[in-house]
């Protein structure tokens, strides 16, 4: 029995969107945040060493890392039709946007979160440094590999529909998550209309509602 473990408001959301566009039979548990800390709470951590979100259990197997546990069930499921074919064009654009995801984008909006909390916990005047600091690492890096990211996306996004052609891929599932927390932050959304238009459209998946209406709406944090 495949089991996904999705903890409130976090990247795991993917996975159960994964699964419903697949059409399989999985077990979905719940796991609430810890309202002081944001953090998954003891018996989350227990199911794998590391304790981040998403975790998914195949059996006796435990995954860990949104990449590998889409890929995993891809190629567990090959006629889903979620990757195109190998040695086409398409086949090149779903790889990169699926490493896209968690390597180059979502660093950047981790960063991104983290600088924001920085910036407004620490008692004054001790904020005014921290502000100082990030303001400089926002500026020379943050902020200009952000905008230029977003945009190369949002160019691509013109291109076609979906990130590896005109149908949904896996890429879409991986993309899916670090867009929408960009796009929540604000900032950039007058100029990147393609990825607004494109977050409609797989927002408008029966799957994507299904999996909201099982995993519950992600709430930004940050």
């Amino acid at each position: 029995m495949t089991t996904v473990h999705h903890l409130q408001n976090s990247r795991s959301m993917r996975v159960i969107w994964l699964m419903e566009e697949l059409g399989v039979d999985y077990e979905l548990k719940v796991y609430e945040r810890d309202p002081q800390t944001s953090l998954a709470p003891a018996d989350y951590r227990a199911l794998h060493p590391l304790g981040k979100a998403p975790i998914v259990t195949d059996g006796d197997t435990v995954l860990a890392e949104t990449g590998a546990i889409v890929e995993y069930f891809l190629e567990k499921y090959p006629d889903a039709g979620l990757q195109p074919p190998p040695g086409t064009p398409e086949r090149v654009k779903y790889q990169y946007w699926m490493h896209t995801a968690e390597g180059s984008l979502m660093p950047l909006l981790m960063m991104q979160l983290f600088f924001n909390r920085m910036e407004n916990e620490p008692p004054f005047p001790i904020k005014q440094m921290v502000r100082m600091v990030t303001g400089k690492v926002r500026g020379f890096y943050l902020t200009p590999s952000l905008t230029n990211l977003l945009t190369y996306i949002n160019d691509e996004l013109g291109k076609s529909t979906y990130f590896a052609g005109e149908t949904l891929t896996g890429a879409d599932i991986m993309m899916s998550f670090p867009l929408e927390a960009a796009t929540a932050r604000g900032g950039m959304n007058d100029s990147i209309p393609h990825v607004l238009s494109w977050l409609e459209r797989i927002h408008a998946h029966p799957a994507y509602k299904r999996a909201e209406e099982k995993g519950g709406k992600t709430e930004i944090i940050g």
